[in-house]
Parts: structure tokens; C-alpha cells; sequence
């Protein structure tokens, strides 16, 4: 595996950039800014090698950037409803940054910090110390997430946590992904297929209601694969809600520390190519880009378009920590969070 790191300035400081190549050529690159995978360029039906994975063409361009892109949000992904956290009876009001809600850990969060980075023999170790108090949740906490990149195009996301007083973490990948190459323009043609029976609606906020309800019968059914696109449009509120997909599905068979090989299954094809996306976590928030336009630069030197991309946020619930009946993201001393998501590429 040969390692690669170039370095970028940013007004947050010095960015670091590694590319990880395995012997076919098929490479990953990785972000000291949010632990963020900038590409991942993987051969097509034909053996030619394209970055899948969107990008900025400037690493700087990715701090506070809306659409996340490629970034580890943190320290609780997705949402938290009116900012609102309550830990063994004590409340901490989060700051509010998506419409009446708390997003992502928060207007900095993980993602845009830059976080301390180690090299591994196959990928990189990047770790964030988070104070007691930063965006106003307790405890010091320490965040590692470890890539790993394979010589069959898997990469692995490994990540961890550890504090020093109760809190509430839950982390994951915010990859944008177009199999048939990132600047290609929209991904409504791609085939999805997400194993999950039950999804959880939510308000008009996109603020789970608690419940979770069967699939069967709705837009929400991805249970055999089909076009993204197909009923995105359909007269559903979830749909509206979002102008689109970004909702998180129930993963089935999901049980605590269980790798679940296959989640979602997503597939271009006019490359040909495919995605295999596993994971430890006990939901799936699906995002069809409803809100790229008007990002950064790419490296096309345009701006993404609404649609152009799927971001498939492997996680827990959003608004856990207000949903008892959710599992929960509670992490207290003496134990450690740990959560693995896998990127399977292949071609056929």
C-alpha cells in the first residue's frame, strides 16, 4: 500500500491531505479537516479508475460548508430537536443551527475542526480531543476514527470514543457518493436497495415522531432495489419535508456490536459500478443531496446541483438522546463507544 500526504493551508490551519493506494491503482484520499474522504477513485465496469466520492477542488472550501461534505460530523450527527439534551436530569441547551433544531454537534462540530492525524500501514488514525463545554455538551471527550483501505477497494471506517463525564455521542461518514463519477451530474438514475422493513418519520423539521413504521406500502420502500429517483416526487410529507430523501431507516437485524455486511446496496449502471455499505449501527440516514446547489467549487470548477450525489450516513437514531425508547447513544466513564462502517466497491 503505497501512502502519499501533501499539505494544504487553511484559515484554520494546515490541512493534510493522504492518498492511500493499493496495487491496482484504486485509491482513497483522506482530510486531517472533519477526518473527511475527499475521493475514492475505483475502476468502472471497463477498468478506468474515477473519483466517486464528491469533492472540493480547495481542501479549505470544506470548513463550514453545508452540505458536510465527506466530514465526520460530531459530537452527535444529525439532529437533536430544539437543542434540547437532558442527562441524568440535567439539561444542556445546544446551539441552534437547523431551522428550530441542534445539527451535527453543533455550527463548529467535528467537522470543522482539524483533527490530529497518524498514519497506519493501510490508511490513517485521525483523533479530536473535545473539550468539557464545546458546543455546550459535558465532558472531555476523545474521538478516533481509523480508515483503512484495502486491496479489493474496501475502505473501513472504524471509530471510537471516550469521556470523562456522561454524554451523548454518535458519529459517522458524510460521504457524497455518484458511482458514475462525482461530477457526473445527478444521481436520481442510481438503484438503491436498503435493507430495512421500518423507517422513522419525522415533523415537518425532520424531528423523528418516535415511531417506527413499516416501510411496506410507502416511497420508504427500498426493500428490492430501484431508481432513486422513481418516487421522489411522490405526494408523501416525508418527501416534501426534505424536497427529497433524508430520512434514516431501522437497519434489520440490528443488535448491539453485530456487523451488518450489507445495508444498502447502491448501484450506477452506466459504469457498472457498485457499493456495499455495512455497518455496526442501528440506522441509515439517507440524504439524495436535496441541497447541494450553491456548494464550493468541484474540481470540474462547477458548483454540485441539488441531487448530484447520496450521502449514506451510517449511525444511530437523530434525537436519540429524546427518544428513550430509541437505543441509546449515551456514552458514560469507563466505557468506550465503538461503531464500524464499510464502503465495499466493486464493478460488474
Amino acid at each position: 500500500m503505497k501512502i502519499t500526504k501533501t499539505t494544504s493551508p487553511s484559515p484554520l490551519g494546515e490541512i493534510t491531505i493522504f492518498r492511500i493506494e493499493n496495487a491496482s491503482g484504486a485509491s482513497v484520499e483522506l482530510s486531517s479537516l472533519g477526518a473527511g474522504i475527499v475521493s475514492v477513485s475505483v475502476p468502472d465496469k471497463d477498468g478506468k479508475i474515477e473519483n466517486v466520492a464528491l469533492s472540493y477542488a480547495n481542501p479549505a472550501d470544506y470548513i463550514a460548508d453545508g452540505p458536510c461534505l465527506g466530514k465526520i460530523p460530531g459530537r452527535y450527527a444529525n439532529r437533536i430537536a430544539k437543542g434540547h439534551l437532558e442527562i441524568d436530569g440535567k439539561v444542556y441547551q445546544l446551539a441552534i443551527n437547523n431551522g428550530p433544531n441542534a445539527l451535527h454537534g453543533g455550527p463548529e462540530g467535528f467537522m470543522n475542526r482539524i483533527w490530529e492525524a497518524e498514519e497506519l500501514p493501510n490508511g490513517v488514525r485521525f483523533t479530536y480531543r473535545a473539550a468539557d463545554g464545546e458546543e455546550n455538551y459535558p465532558g472531555n471527550l476523545v474521538a478516533v476514527a481509523e480508515y483503512r483501505w484495502s486491496e479489493d477497494n474496501v475502505l473501513t471506517l472504524d471509530m471510537s470514543a471516550t469521556t470523562d463525564a456522561p454524554t451523548v455521542v454518535n458519529l459517522t461518514n458524510h460521504a457524497y457518493f455518484n458511482l458514475d463519477g462525482a461530477d457526473t451530474g445527478s444521481v436520481l438514475d442510481h438503484t438503491m436497495k436498503i435493507n430495512a422493513s421500518k423507517w422513522l418519520p419525522t415533523d415537518d423539521t425532520l424531528i423523528p415522531t418516535g415511531e417506527l413504521a413499516p416501510v411496506e406500502g410507502t416511497p420508504m420502500d427500498f426493500r428490492k432495489e430501484k431508481r432513486i429517483g422513481k418516487d421522489i416526487e411522490a405526494d408523501f410529507a416525508a418527501l416534501k419535508y426534505g424536497k427529497g430523501y433524508d430520512n434514516c431507516w431501522v437497519n434489520d437485524g440490528w443488535e448491539p456490536g453485530k456487523m451488518l455486511g450489507e445495508v444498502v446496496v447502491l448501484k450506477a449502471a452506466n459504469s457498472g459500478r457498485v457499493l456495499r455499505v455495512g455497518s455496526t449501527q442501528p440506522g441509515v440516514q439517507v440524504y439524495t443531496g436535496n441541497w447541494l446547489a450553491g456548494s464550493p467549487l468541484n474540481r470540474s470548477g462547477k458548483s454540485y446541483e441539488d441531487y448530484d450525489g447520496v450521502a449514506i450516513e451510517m449511525q444511530g437514531f437523530p434525537d436519540a438522546p429524546n427518544n428513550p425508547q430509541f437505543p441509546s447513544q449515551t456514552l458514560r466513564p469507563g466505557e468506550t463507544y465503538r461503531q464500524t462502517i464499510r464502503f465495499a466497491f466493486s464493478a460488474c
